[in-house]
């Protein structure tokens, strides 16, 4: 309850922008993003009886595992393009489509073969809403001109927290798998329908008269070194991110002989307190974008390092809450470092190169850390976790550099209300002036030259 009212009182502040369409926007990317969480909330705390109702064996569940990320990279890439050809209204029917294929996993799971085909859908579904709903996120954020990103992704962390609880009561009142799944697909679907209402028309930057008319740029045309280099640090940034939520109750009952209840607490203490920060930390400019990342990454291996010599659970709670606030801003930070570099015509597809990059942090992190413990045991690992961030921490000022973002990110942050931006016709040219300033489009929104940045994930 407390999360749902700072999420609510964080819109109704965000909301009083520039104009009808950033309204919109801001308004369709906290609601893409509360439905997101609670999908993945549901299903992290529904994990153990889906298990049991396919009867698969430990390894067959890792096994099956693997299949969200075979679904997810492939669609992360072609969402982007459709988010390109055919604006940002393909948010809506990815985030719809996300819990009714959750649903239907539920449903439909009762063997290893169908558990795998379901989760293939459902990484696919997942990674298409997760470009779309960061693409939608960053251009809200650049027509208000001020922060959403990592409010957003705040949403998300709150409702991660909010779905797990709810689904830990309804399996407490031995409700079926399916209802709390049925739930979230509800949520996804009315989402979706007020997202399609409120997503503007055709390609962003276009009129609707001229929506028909238009074409995607030419891939070619889309400098991708520039955001590999960024993804690199987002993949840096899940790897510790998920590390920590996949291992947390592990080492808390293996090391520090933790309870099944107190351990259970340890991921939801770690999501918690990603919200917060994000909430808290939402306001920073982009002047702050190499500074927030660094103090993040110092934040994160300090925690991990707390959390290795930990000798009780208290002193373990307090390193996971470091770590947490540390890799709570990294990724929307990156995120928005890309949204205010890219022309909006290649949004799409920017947003699922960075994404797609970060991504495979999150899904070899898990992986990393256990390599690590079998080869140094859990503390040892929890070393490794904040080697991680060492590396975030020293990559980061190098790596924005060659991407030239950096540049343009405290230049952008010292004259953020100019009307004068940059022309980035070629996808990330972060270094020419345009003259044009900005004129309100038929619906509120801007146009000019270049106007417009892409998103990435996340989460």
């Amino acid at each position: 309850m407390a999360s749902s009212i700072v999420v609510c009182v964080s819109l109704h502040g965000m909301t009083k922008t520039n104009g009808h369409a950033p309204r919109e926007l801001i308004v369709s990317a906290f609601v893409a993003f509360a439905s997101f969480g609670a999908f993945w909330g549901v299903w992290g705390a529904s994990v153990p009886r889906v298990q049991a109702q396919a009867g698969v064996s430990d390894g067959q569940l890792g096994l099956a595992l693997l299949f969200v990320g075979a679904g997810a990279l492939p669609a992360m890439l072609l969402v982007g393009r459709a988010l390109d050809r055919w604006g940002l209204k393909v948010a809506a029917g990815v985030i719809s489509a996300l819990g009714v294929v959750g649903a239907g996993l539920a449903l439909t799971a009762v063997d290893l073969a169908t558990l795998c085909v379901g989760l293939a859908l459902v990484g696919a579904t997942s990674g298409a809403a997760d470009v779309a709903m960061n693409a939608v996120a960053g251009r809200a954020e650049e027509l208000a001109r001020r922060p959403v990103i990592t409010r957003a992704h705040g949403t998300f962390s709150s409702f991660v927290v909010l779905g797990s609880l709810a689904t830990g009561l309804a399996s407490s009142a031995s409700l079926p798998l399916t209802v709390p799944f049925l739930a979230a697909a509800a949520l996804s679907v009315i989402a979706g329908a007020a997202m399609l209402g409120t997503l503007p028309a055709g390609v962003a930057g276009t009129s609707p008269g001229h929506a028909a008319s238009a074409r995607p740029s030419s891939p070619a045309q889309l400098r991708m070194v520039p955001l590999v280099l960024i993804g690199t640090l987002g993949a840096l940034a899940f790897a510790s991110e998920n590390a920590h939520q996949s291992w947390s109750a592990v080492f808390a009952h293996d090391q520090l002989h933790a309870g099944a209840g107190l351990t259970a607490v340890a991921p939801a203490v770690f999501a918690a307190t990603v919200a917060i920060t994000r909430f808290a930390a939402g306001g920073l400019g982009a002047a702050h974008v190499q500074t927030v990342l660094l103090a993040g990454a110092l934040a994160a291996g300090a925690g991990a390092v707390i959390i290795a010599v930990s000798p009780t659970l208290l002193v373990a709670a307090v390193g996971l809450t470091v770590a947490a606030a540390g890799t709570a801003v990294l990724f929307p930070t990156l995120v928005g470092v890309v949204s205010r570099n890219v022309d909006e015509s290649r949004r799409g597809r920017a947003t699922a190169v960075v994404t797609t990059v970060s991504y495979l942090g999150f899904l070899l992190g898990p992986v990393y850390v256990g390599l690590c413990a079998d080869a140094f045991g859990l503390r040892g690992a929890m070393f490794a976790v904040a080697a991680l961030a060492v590396a975030l921490f020293v990559l980061a000022p190098a790596l924005l550099r060659l991407s030239g973002f950096h540049h343009r990110a405290d230049r952008d942050g010292a004259g953020r209300d100019h009307a004068g931006r940059d022309d980035t016709a070629s996808g990330v040219d972060v270094g020419r002036r345009t003259a044009e300033r900005r004129t309100a489009g038929p619906s509120g929104g801007e146009v000019a030259a270049g106007a417009g940045h892409g998103g990435a994930t996340g989460r």
